[in-house]
């Protein structure tokens, strides 16, 4: 702390790890190695650090409300449309869903669309409409944010507060996500590596808040048959350099509903923590993304 580093503490079995996070050019690893009670010192190359599983060997598991967590050996599903699209659709899926046993609602009340002329969600009713549905089924609710400016309502009314592929990169919101108590579902950007989704997801944890859940959902390449390629070999190599839980989006990934089961197959075969899975109950005339919802009597 004198040479104005922070310091995280982990207590894992057997021992304590403190990583050090900083500048720290200027630390004597041999000064500190001669301590008796330093075991080992050790510099992280990695430029993510909180994220990083060096820091934090145990699995990071974190607790929703009602008893309900991500990562551990439990499988979290999160299913619900694309869109809130009104009460009565919004209701009936809720019900389903909660019938089912799963994990948490989703559902987008702010949508980021290619095309500006497309359905951009209800906004502010669409909240409610979440609220709602969360006080009629116990069930935690995640949904997208988009601006900074909504940060302080959704820390209120939301349980999980989605970032979506196109914002990954959006260091401002990531940094006011980091200030908040809420945990953070992390998407993988369209063309992004690993090593800078890490580094987004350090952005938020640099700032306070260690709840973060990241999200692979696919990524670009030539293949036209599918919207995007699901890589399948995220779940291990994440797991591998970051004690975070990781689920899968296979609906964005694939774009069209025929393939979810089968990718929702493999990655809870590469040991995926979660699914997220979308769902409506009328997929033909959703007004997003129809084609990849699966209805609820699949």
């Amino acid at each position: 702390k004198e040479l104005d580093l922070d310091v995280g503490i982990t207590n894992g079995v057997g021992c304590t790890i403190l990583g050090l996070v900083g500048d720290t050019t200027a630390v004597d690893m041999d000064k500190i190695s001669i301590n008796p009670h330093v075991e080992r010192v050790m510099r992280v190359t990695e430029p993510y650090k909180k994220a990083n599983r060096k820091y934090h060997p145990e699995d990071t598991v974190i607790e929703l409300s009602n008893g309900r967590s991500v990562g551990g050996n439990r499988l979290a599903v999160i299913a619900g449309p694309c869109s809130v699209e009104s009460a009565e659709q919004f209701d009936e899926v809720a019900e389903c869903i909660a019938d089912l046993g799963l994990t948490w609602i989703r559902g987008g009340a702010f949508k980021p669309r290619t095309s500006p002329y497309a359905f951009q969600g209800m906004g502010n009713d669409g909240i409610r409409l979440l609220q709602e549905a969360k006080e009629a089924t116990g069930l935690p609710i995640v949904t997208e944010i988009m601006s900074t400016d909504n940060v302080e309502m959704f820390e209120m009314c939301v349980d999980v507060i989605q970032v979506g592929a196109r914002n990954m990169q959006n260091f401002d919101l990531l940094k006011q996500l980091g200030k908040t108590s809420k945990p953070i579902l992390l998407k993988r950007g369209l063309s992004s590596t690993i090593e800078e989704w890490l580094m987004s997801a350090e952005y938020i944890m640099a700032e306070g808040n260690p709840n973060v859940v990241l999200c692979e959902r696919g990524i670009r390449t030539f293949e036209k048959l599918i919207r995007n390629n699901l890589d399948i070999s995220a779940v291990p190599l994440v797991k591998m350099f970051s004690h975070l839980p990781i689920i899968i989006d296979p609906s964005h990934a694939a774009g069209r509903r025929d393939m979810v089961q089968p990718l929702s197959r493999a990655a809870i075969a590469a040991g995926a923590d979660g699914l997220i899975i979308e769902a409506h109950n009328d997929p033909a005339h959703a007004l997003c993304d129809g084609a990849q919802s699966v209805s609820y009597t699949h």
